[in-house]
């Protein structure tokens, strides 16, 4: 299952891409939030964070303004590895070099067609496994 969450300064991007995900006919569980109104972006990271850890084969898209915040309270749960990226060349890396499960995109910094790359990026590419996998254990 694909997750996606953000904060305020995320909103109308997430909004964006959930309209491009049903397009695509990719099934996705927003988390909120639902209205841009101001929210604490922990509690969407958090929240996210722990749905992507119920399956291995989960993976989650956090938006907010800078990206940081979400990605920094992403990778505090054990088994997630949230990168955060501002191009489709990175999110293609996080994937195969890094088995990335979480995209964290800065809505205030990438148009929204530099973000959908990324997502495109990020759920077509597979982990490449091989050298890799050892340094992804090491984390």
């Amino acid at each position: 299952m694909l997750y996606l969450a953000s904060d305020h300064a995320g909103f109308e991007m997430k909004q964006q891409l959930l309209l491009k995900l049903t397009e695509a006919q990719i099934p996705f569980t927003d988390l909120g939030p639902y209205t841009g109104d101001s929210v604490d972006y922990p509690d969407f990271a958090h929240k996210l964070a722990e749905s992507v850890l119920v399956e291995p084969e989960n993976r989650g898209i956090l938006l907010c303004g800078s990206g940081n915040g979400v990605c920094i309270t992403a990778n505090k749960h054990q088994g997630i590895r949230a990168a955060l990226c501002w191009t489709a060349e990175l999110a293609h890396l996080a994937r195969s070099h890094n088995d990335a499960n979480v995209l964290c995109i800065p809505a205030r910094f990438v148009s929204f067609e530099i973000a959908s790359a990324m997502v495109e990026e990020f759920l077509a590419t597979a982990f490449e496994g091989g050298r890799h996998q050892k340094r992804v254990e090491k984390i």
